[in-house]
């Protein structure tokens, strides 16, 4: 039993985190060969790569904001500078019940097309439901106050609403930290969005990221006032519905990544509790009859939120079977990583071998965050209001 136990968990832990992102690479080489072989001639269904401004549809860009004076003029700069026709392009700030002056600035904006819609504390989730109803854009682009977006990503978003299976387009955020050239969360970040690329070839990219994602405003439905995790379940739910989630990684939004790993741990701790709630909001994703769709939530999500048990099961599991030589050497490798993520947190190793400790660090914490977001899930102890993490807006 010892010896099941072991491998059941070790498997789908290998499955999630290695295996699942082969299977992506596979299904990608598969569908190359397919389509070389169907479309001979050259050019064919080729995508034209600029359009008339006739053509673009309306985009309303809505932020939800609370108390983000120290970035919400560098914020309505950058999205006044978006590279979009004026005459078809929005931005909509939804205050959460900002008290530090962030309304103020808004409403200093003259320029016609930024619109302010205030009202008092109730969460993101309320701004949500609140705003993107009353947007004037077909597409509504999502982004967070403290994000900046390169000039041209709305055109490579909407680009893809041409096709009309597609519900949601997400972006690639950047990370970048101006004190640490490389840091864990670039390293895993990374990873990431390597699978939404490969997802999104398979018009199943599995959650967005809040910074940059855009949607069809006709496909959403006004979210749970207790949503914890709202960027996780919008284009879950199109998903869900049958239509495509595709990535686009020439849309690009840069965002600084935060040095207080108190805040982040609790950053993590609350997306992990939101992961959860989200289950009884998508439940046809949990259906094998979903399809890719179903096959890509169960690996990329569900086994990664089971992780910390798996590990704890593997572990625990090993003790049982020292008498063999192969599962020494399996303990001796857990107890070695363990070992390395403690080193990785003190920052005792110099060159490649801190880098290696210090991813272990954060897949560790990772994994305790979800330990933690599951415990608030339970009780149901997790807030849906959000308090901002200290990340600000670059100034390159």
């Amino acid at each position: 039993m010892a010896e099941l136990v072991f491998w059941c968990a070790a498997v789908l832990l290998v499955h999630t985190y290695f295996l699942y992102p082969v299977v992506l690479f596979a299904l990608d080489g598969v569908a190359q060969v397919l389509h070389n072989v169907r479309y001979m001639r050259s050019g064919a269904n080729r995508r034209r790569e600029e359009q008339q401004a006739s053509e673009l549809p309306r985009v309303s860009l809505v932020v939800a904001a609370y108390n983000e004076a120290s970035c919400i003029d560098e914020k309505l700069r950058n999205s006044l500078a978006l590279d979009y026709p004026a005459g078809r392009f929005e931005v909509l700030i939804g205050s959460d019940g900002s008290t530090d002056g962030t309304d103020e600035r808004v409403l200093r904006c003259t320029d016609e097309r930024v619109r302010l819609s205030a009202a008092p504390r109730g969460g993101k989730t309320s701004v949500l439901n609140r705003c993107i109803p009353v947007a004037k854009g077909d597409i509504v682009l999502l982004s967070d106050a403290n994000t900046m977006i390169e000039p041209e990503a709305v055109k490579r978003l909407v680009r893809h609403f041409e096709d009309p299976e597609v519900g949601a387009v997400c972006g690639q955020l950047r990370l970048y930290n101006p004190t640490k050239a490389e840091y864990e969360e670039s390293t895993y970040w990374t990873y990431e969005s390597l699978i939404k690329f490969y997802e999104g070839k398979r018009g199943a990219v599995v959650g967005a990221n809040g910074g940059l994602y855009a949607i069809r405003r006709s496909l959403f439905n006004a979210l749970p006032p207790a949503t914890i995790v709202d960027d996780f379940v919008i284009p879950l739910r199109i998903l869900e519905k049958g239509y495509k989630v595709v990535y686009e990684p020439e849309a690009v939004a840069h965002e600084e990544t935060t040095e207080d790993y108190g805040k982040e741990f609790g950053r993590r701790a609350r997306i992990a509790a939101g992961n959860f709630q989200s289950l009884r909001m998508v439940p046809g994703l949990l259906s094998p009859l979903s399809g890719f769709p179903a096959f890509a939530f169960w690996s990329h999500k569900l086994l990664r939120w089971c992780a910390p048990a798996l590990m704890a099961l593997a572990l625990v599991a090993n003790l049982f079977l020292l008498s063999s030589p192969l599962y020494k050497l399996t303990l001796a490798g857990q107890v070695l990583f363990y070992a390395l993520a403690y080193l990785g947190k003190k920052g005792l190793l110099k060159g490649s071998a801190r880098r290696v400790a210090s991813v272990a660090y954060y897949f560790v914490t990772m994994n305790l965050a979800i330990v933690v977001g599951f415990w608030r899930f339970l009780r149901n102890t997790q807030r849906a209001a959000w308090d901002r993490t200290a990340r600000v807006p670059s100034s390159s």
